[in-house]
């Protein structure tokens, strides 16, 4: 897959990158820590620890990722955490509820990565048994169902922890801001799940076949 010619920089400079939001990510963690700000803790931790889980996979069971796709997780991740927290230059505010459209792109970044795991794992399944067929325009029609899905049920989770957290007075870990957001955050959802929907085949196709790999070995056990 190259990545490197669409998005202009070198495999090395797109490690380097991982490398330096992961480090902001675990200062990030640390300053949170030491202030007892345990939102930023949450936010900023779980962020770091799905980074690692490209190497982790690679260690445990041998799946490798192109460092363009490692790039692509880390961002999601990154911009989600350094969202929720108060920046100098918004008066202390977050981006979240300081750019109108911030919301929107790690909306449509996250789902595009849960469209991405969905593709690689259904293609796999698809790969590795003959019960299961797929067509192009069946898969397409699958990944937004699932990705609405998966928005609606990250809404409601948004909608719990915002009320668990307001009867217990404790920081809220996620926040929703009305219905209009709502609504504004599943069609985002859908549109990252249209890329990747539209592009997953030249990107996902190496993953997918990994893991269809890794079952047909298992199946021959």
């Amino acid at each position: 897959m190259k990545i490197r010619r669409r998005i202009g920089i070198s495999p090395t400079q797109q490690a380097w990158l991982v490398r330096a939001m992961q480090a902001i990510l675990a200062a990030v963690v640390l300053a949170g820590a030491l202030t007892g700000a345990v939102g930023t803790v949450t936010n900023a931790g779980i962020a770091l620890a799905v980074t690692f889980l490209p190497a982790v996979l690679e260690r445990r069971y041998t799946l490798t990722m192109d460092v363009g796709i490692v790039l692509w997780i880390t961002t999601a991740m990154f911009l989600h955490a350094v969202g929720t927290l108060p920046l100098p230059f918004l008066d202390f505010a977050s981006a979240y509820s300081s750019i109108w459209w911030y919301d929107h792109v790690t909306h449509a970044l996250s789902s595009s990565l849960v469209a991405g795991v969905a593709y690689a794992t259904t293609r796999a399944i698809d790969e590795h048994t003959k019960y299961i067929v797929m067509p192009p325009a069946f898969t397409f029609v699958y990944l937004l169902l699932f990705i609405v899905a998966f928005g609606v049920v990250w809404e409601l989770l948004e909608f719990l922890i915002a009320e668990v957290a307001a009867a217990f007075g404790t920081a809220q870990v996620l926040t929703q801001y009305g219905l209009e957001d709502t609504a504004l955050d599943l069609f985002y959802d859908i549109l990252g799940g249209v890329l990747v929907a539209v592009f997953a085949t030249a990107h996902l196709t190496d993953i997918s076949d990994q893991l269809a790999a890794r079952l047909d070995a298992r199946r021959a056990r």
